[in-house]
């Protein structure tokens, strides 16, 4: 698989690509988004980042499911949980990149 970036690996890009902004106000502007971004979720809104994708919530109905240890039953809670779903650029730019290194 490929490489994942954290949080402050996210910052720093930030910060290295935005000279002019001191670093604690590129840490603030990310988790001012990221904390707007959770909040809209519990919500239970939608987000929508044109270009990039949309992230919403999606039900998820009880259901009895397999402990993989034991095979046993397990039922599992109804819940909601949050989905991304990549735009059509996004899909496009990645599947280039992915072709490239075939």
């Amino acid at each position: 698989m490929g490489n994942s970036m954290t949080k402050s690996e996210l910052l720093a890009e930030l910060y290295g690509r935005l000279p002019t902004f001191r670093e604690r106000d590129c840490m603030d502007a990310a988790g001012v988004i990221i904390d707007t971004m959770s909040q809209t979720l519990v919500e239970g809104g939608r987000i929508e980042i044109r270009g990039f994708g949309s992230f919403g919530l999606k039900y998820r109905p009880e259901r009895v499911g397999r402990n993989p240890q034991d095979g046993s039953a397990v039922a599992v809670r109804a819940r909601y949980t949050v989905f991304f779903k990549a735009g059509k650029d996004l899909r496009q730019r990645v599947d280039a990149s992915r072709d490239s290194k075939l």
